[in-house]
């Protein structure tokens, strides 16, 4: 049997090739430095790649060579910008060397895209909505503000479970899950510990919800990408959800949030009656 390449030296195997593909691919005039002659070769060499970088010329072939050498998240930086590497790449080149990727600065708010808009509303009658890093809505499908109740004054999922009553009274099992919510939160507030908004919004909770006061302190974090969500809406009666968490890879820290009725539950038939009544209100 054929014995597997170990890990460290799988990816060493896998550095080398990615600096020689991305440097292969530039011209020194991309770079704006002279041609230099007659190259063996395509692209710029390795010579020109470390004094773009700012590094020292042998450091850098051992780099590539993936020789087992001590690297810092600057001198990737300035690789990566030597190499005109993309945002996709520079985290590749980050897991390649051993270290882990910087989390994407929070750009400003755009709204999302046609073809995602019309992912949530093809997803109805079933709820789903966007939420970026820090929690907040970017958008809504209207089952989910059927549903959950969701108003205009819903800008943010945390503050909504802490802070709207009728969302809290509906919530069939609210104290239960709320730990659980906090410690979600935790986790994903320690992926940007320079971010002060987060700060921001922790201060804000601390200051209006007793509960939230109460479960901040004991420090618990989850990761958890599932959860079931169980609700007694007024007009639909008892409805249970099962709530993933999508990445989406182009919005850093963006995710998808999608709900579906749990097997078993009777939910899919109270919620289809519920949606369609609304549709006939909404026609009529």
């Amino acid at each position: 049997m054929a014995s597997r390449t170990p890990a460290p030296d799988r990816r060493r195997e896998e550095l080398r090739g990615f600096l020689r593909g991305r440097r292969a691919r530039l011209a020194p005039a991309d770079v704006g430095m002279p041609d230099g002659g007659r190259r063996r070769t395509p692209g710029l060499r390795r010579e020109e790649v470390a004094v773009l970088a700012g590094v020292g010329v042998s450091w850098y072939t051992w780099l590539e060579q993936g020789r087992d050498i001590k690297v810092s998240g600057d001198v990737l930086d300035a690789i990566a910008r030597a190499l005109r590497l993309d945002r996709a790449e520079r985290e590749h080149l980050y897991l390649l060397a051993g270290l882990n990727p910087p989390q994407a600065e929070a750009g400003p708010a755009v709204p999302i895209t046609p073809e995602l808009r019309r992912v949530l509303d093809a997803w109805s009658p079933r709820p789903a909505y966007v939420r970026d890093r820090h929690w907040n809505f970017v958008a809504i499908n209207d089952a989910a503000r059927e549903v959950f109740g969701y108003g205009d004054t819903d800008h943010n999922c945390l503050v909504t479970y802490f802070t709207n009553v009728r969302y809290r009274s509906m919530h069939t099992h609210w104290a239960a899950a709320a730990p659980g919510v906090v410690a979600r939160f935790r986790a994903d507030a320690a992926r940007y510990p320079g971010d002060p908004e987060f700060d921001r919004i922790i201060a804000d909770m601390l200051a209006v919800s007793p509960e939230f006061a109460e479960l901040w302190p004991r420090h618990e974090v989850s990761a958890d990408a599932q959860a079931v969500k169980g609700l007694r809406h007024p007009d639909a009666g008892e409805l249970v959800f099962e709530g993933t968490l999508l990445p989406l890879a182009d919005r850093p820290g963006h995710h998808l949030v999608l709900h579906n009725p749990r097997p078993g539950t009777g939910t899919q038939e109270r919620l289809e009656r519920l949606m369609a009544r609304r549709g006939l209100a909404a026609a009529g």
